[in-house]
């Protein structure tokens, strides 16, 4: 399986993208963190340290006695997608992957020194074959920029906050970096998202990945259109109580919602960016060492500029709008809420409970959705 040949090419015609640098894809946010971490003086070597520290033998060892290894011999289907999605990254050494049996559709990429893929048997039997080749290109763009590093610790990190949560002050401390790299996780998923689409380069495929993670294996019952209407109900509907609310359902999150997901990737399928990697044009890996961080910060910012400037959502066009000098911001503030408890006093009565109940259950971050 770790054989660096690819003896298998693509079932039909796909460009290959040689030597891409895993910054053509990557979301800017995820792309600036990322640069800024590989260039600082020491950090490969702290992290190899503390490999020692961490259960990744235990987690081969584990895989390798209680799952199925992806091989010509076992699950051949799946393993043909994995050559292909590492020959059109033009990822050299093949990553071993695992089938594992859980009912939960979900898929990772995890490792400090050598990365391993494992998707779960409710994932391989929800998926048709164009559909579980994005997503099999989604985990082969985690390994090829290098997030497989970050989930181990993530996960690492999340297991030694429940030991030491009876520790006065000690889960607090773990559980703010867990925050902040569940936070940049997020935005690795849009990144790997977008290298499952340029792996498939059918983006109806992977929206129907997306969908089906969603609501199950009844596609007949579903609709691509529609599912992205939800999306952009998501953003632009309620008021800034549902803004804050927005916020408080996706902090506990390893992964965005996944009509959000959906939506960003139509977005980035329909741009310039993506046109011109199909086009042959893209960042190689043999420029990745002269990278500016400050020029990967530049672009993140102007990201997240562009995202608040054409935001449907009202915290996010409040927050331009003051940008822009339209108001001060405890006036605009006050004069939203007020608004709002207004509007929600007229319709309070039986409903209350409902918004309630709907942001606690949203509080899974390893739910259906996590591939």
């Amino acid at each position: 399986m770790t054989d660096s040949s690819h003896d298998n090419v693509p079932s039909r015609n796909r460009r290959r993208f040689t030597g891409i640098s895993s910054r053509a894809y990557e979301h800017p946010a995820d792309r600036s963190a990322l640069v800024a971490l590989r260039r600082l003086t020491g950090f490969d070597t702290v992290f190899k340290t503390l490999s020692g520290l961490l259960p990744e033998r235990s987690l081969r060892l584990l895989f390798l006695s209680d799952s199925v290894r992806v091989s010509d011999a076992q699950f051949a289907h799946l393993n043909t997608m994995l050559q292909d999605a590492c020959y059109i990254l033009d990822l050299e050494k093949v990553p071993p992957m695992y089938v594992t049996q859980n009912p939960q559709p979900n898929a990772m990429c995890i490792g400090l020194d050598e990365p391993i893929i494992v998707v779960t048997t409710g994932l391989v039997e929800l998926l048709d074959e164009e559909e579980m080749r994005a997503v099999v290109g989604h985990e082969v763009g985690h390994a090829l920029s290098g997030h497989s590093v970050y989930r181990t610790i993530l996960l690492f990190l999340t297991n030694l906050a429940l030991k030491v949560a009876w520790i006065p002050l000690g889960n607090v401390a773990i559980m703010a970096i867990v925050t902040a790299l569940r936070e940049w996780f997020r935005k690795s998923e849009l990144s790997a998202d977008r290298a499952g689409l340029l792996v498939g380069q059918d983006l109806q495929a992977s929206m129907r990945g997306l969908m089906k993670i969603a609501g199950g294996n009844h596609l007949h019952e579903m609709n691509v259109d529609a599912f992205l209407a939800q999306a952009e109900e998501y953003e632009a509907g309620g008021d800034l109580r549902d803004s804050v609310l927005k916020i408080l359902n996706v902090l506990p999150r390893t992964h965005p919602f996944t009509t959000v997901r959906a939506a960003e990737l139509k977005k980035w399928a329909e741009s310039r960016d993506y046109q011109r990697i199909m086009d042959g044009h893209y960042p190689r890996r043999d420029e990745d060492p002269e990278t500016s961080v400050s020029d990967s910060f530049r672009q993140s910012a102007a990201h997240y500029a562009d995202t608040v400037r054409t935001s449907k959502d009202p915290l996010m066009k409040l927050v331009g709008d003051i940008a822009g000098g339209a108001g001060d911001l405890g006036g605009k503030l006050r004069d939203r809420f007020t608004a709002a408890g207004r509007n929600g006093s007229d319709t309070a009565d039986g409903q209350g409970g409902t918004g309630a109940s709907g942001a606690a259950g949203a509080t899974d971050g390893d739910g259906p959705g996590s591939a």
